[in-house]
Order: structure tokens, then C-alpha cells, then sequence
């Protein structure tokens, strides 16, 4: 019985490592058509794909200035965020994770929504593979077509046609920040009238685009 139940499991977990593999390769030259996130929010969906030469780079640069400052530089994970998340969910509530757009990018294809150790698990195998078979500019372009940027819609184009009647292809600094800042929220956080910390937010993160650009913090994105 044991020797069975262990080759059921190896059997399992060959079949998880096989059809992850082919979904993460196929994902890098065929857009996600759909995501667990759009089926189980049930607010419907609207969505347009763009390449990422057809989203102004004033985006880019906002999500990396108000995301992940390090997109660049890490492996998919932000040690220093993950220790801070730790420390955090020591003290109790909810489980946070310290999350890259990597990482976010690959909950948001593969997985689901909301916390939990399983999920991070999974989340971590997806974000190890999409960095090394898709790299930077592949993760950069599928966050930001399948990021949720409103209720019921989905990516960059989506939104920027939602919040400001025109294509993703030209977004102010202002614009691109006030996406960026709803981000974590997109379903409570206003783009077109953001008050109180949202606003704020955009702002601080409209002054770090030029420190992006500056720095080279989304060149790899473009290189």
C-alpha cells in the first residue's frame, strides 16, 4: 500500500512539473486567455492585449517605481521584502508575502487570489520558471496585460481606455501613476479621482519615474 501510494504521488507531482512546464512555455508567446482572477471576481470582464511596444513606457516605469523597485535586479524574489513579511505575519493577520511583480504576475496567470501558504508554495514554482524561461520584459508584459485595473477590467489598455478615454500607448506620468497606485486595489482605489492616501501615492510615485528612468531601473525591460 505505502509503495503504491508513493508512486501515485511521484506520479502527481511528474504530471504538475510536465503541465506547468508547457503552460509556462506557451504562455511565453501566446497571450494568458483568461485567468482564475476574471472567472471567480464574476464582475465581467474586459480585457484588450497589447504588446508591450504598444504600452507607453511612462507605465513601465510607475508599477516599477510604486511595485517593485528591484525588478530589475532580483531573481523574482525580494529577500529583504519576504524577511519583512515574515516578521509581519509573526505577528498574526493576514498572510503577506513581500510579492515582486514576478511574483504577482505569476499568481495572477497560474493561480489565485488571496493568501496562504499553499498558494505562496505554487506561487514561488511559478515565479522560479517564468523568470528563467520568459525573463524580464516577457513577466513585465504579461503583468500588465492581465493586472487587474478595475472592477471587471483587466490590463493596461483596458484601463487607460476605462479611466481616460485613450489608448495605453500614450499615458502622462500622471496618468501612468494613478494606475500604478490602484494597483494593490483596483477595486476600492480610484484612478480618475483619487483623495486621501491613493493620491498621495500617485504623486510620490510620479516624482520616482525620473529616479526609474535615471537610475535604469526598468532597463531590463528594454535592453
Amino acid at each position: 500500500m505505502l509503495t503504491r501510494l508513493t508512486k501515485l504521488i511521484a506520479k502527481i507531482i511528474l504530471w504538475f512539473i510536465g503541465l506547468s512546464l508547457a503552460f509556462v512555455l506557451l504562455f511565453k508567446f501566446v497571450p494568458p486567455p483568461i485567468t482564475a482572477t476574471m472567472v471567480m471576481n464574476g464582475d465581467g470582464i474586459t480585457k484588450d492585449w497589447e504588446s508591450l511596444s504598444n504600452i507607453d513606457r511612462n507605465l513601465v516605469s510607475a508599477v516599477i517605481a510604486g511595485e517593485d523597485g528591484k525588478f530589475c535586479s532580483h531573481n523574482g524574489f525580494d529577500r529583504e521584502a519576504i524577511e519583512k513579511a515574515i516578521k509581519r505575519n509573526a505577528q498574526g493577520g493576514r498572510i503577506r508575502g513581500g510579492s515582486t511583480i514576478s511574483q504577482q504576475t505569476a499568481k495572477n496567470v497560474f493561480l489565485w487570489q488571496g493568501g496562504g501558504y499553499v498558494r505562496k508554495g505554487f506561487e514561488a514554482w511559478f515565479t522560479f520558471l517564468i523568470e528563467n524561461i520568459w525573463g524580464k520584459r516577457r513577466i513585465m508584459e504579461v503583468y500588465l496585460n492581465v493586472a487587474e485595473t478595475g472592477i471587471g477590467t483587466y490590463g493596461a489598455e483596458a484601463g487607460a481606455q476605462r479611466y481616460f478615454n485613450h489608448s495605453a500607448a500614450r499615458l502622462t506620468k500622471s496618468e501612468a501613476s494613478r494606475m500604478a497606485a490602484a494597483l494593490p486595489l483596483p477595486q476600492k482605489r480610484s484612478v480618475t479621482n483619487p483623495t486621501g492616501f491613493t493620491r498621495k501615492y500617485g504623486n510620490t510615485i510620479a516624482a520616482r519615474i525620473d529616479v526609474v528612468r535615471r537610475d535604469a531601473l526598468d532597463a531590463c525591460v528594454y535592453d
